[in-house]
């Protein structure tokens, strides 16, 4: 039950003070909104990591979904429309689905994602602004790169 608008209205000339999160943190917010509220079928469509904590994607994911249902729960109206349509339906199927960052994992497994692998372009090789020629002889890439200098 929640207290009347009249009561929690500050006195007049006063200004209220800001609206405390509902959830201390992600993993508060996770467990005690997100699971028991969006429950999905899992090992077909969709996969859950039973360490999600472990996943930097689902963090950064979830973390943003935390922080925007703080902050639209409290609009009026059309505040937790927009958050499902704007935030909920367009994270919970990249975060679950079948490609997401727990592909690999199930509710009894953690598998620990492999990391792309990356080289590191060349000495010079962003340094185009100024005239300077990059360090290796010029590729169909870097000659289509260098016609895009100064289009930023």
């Amino acid at each position: 039950m929640t207290a009347p608008l009249a009561a929690t209205m500050p006195a007049a000339g006063q200004d209220a003070p800001p609206p405390q999160p509902l959830y201390g943190s992600v993993e508060a917010w996770v467990t005690g909104f997100f699971l028991p509220i969006f429950k999905r079928p899992l090992g077909g469509e969709y996969r859950w990591c039973r360490e999600w904590w472990q996943h930097a994607e689902a963090i950064t994911r979830l973390t943003a979904l935390w922080h925007s249902w703080e902050s639209l729960r409290l609009q009026p109206g059309t505040g937790m429309a927009s958050w499902l349509r704007d935030h909920l339906d367009h994270h919970l199927p990249v975060l679950m689905g079948r490609t997401g960052p727990f592909a690999q994992c199930s509710e009894d497994e953690h598998i620990e994602p492999r990391e792309a692998k990356v080289g590191h372009a060349p000495p010079g090789w962003w340094d185009t602004a100024d005239g300077v020629a990059p360090a290796v002889a010029p590729s169909d890439s870097e000659t289509a790169r260098e016609g895009q200098a100064g289009q930023w």
